[in-house]
């Protein structure tokens, strides 16, 4: 691939790895990525581990 492609697609990758950090949510006690939202007993919005069963608001 040409250098001048190369230079263009560096800032979009760089834009791609930093919106994924922001949305990402890692378990707080195994840091799993593998993490779903779920609505808690009170309306609100709490998260479950599917790795390791840990769950928290």
């Amino acid at each position: 691939m040409p250098a001048s492609i190369l230079g263009e697609t560096d800032h979009l990758l760089e834009a791609a790895v930093i919106r994924k950090k922001a949305t990402l949510l890692d378990c707080p006690s195994c840091g799993s990525a593998h993490v779903a939202q779920v609505l808690g007993d009170n309306g609100g919005i709490s998260y479950v581990c599917t790795a390791c069963g840990h769950s928290w608001s």
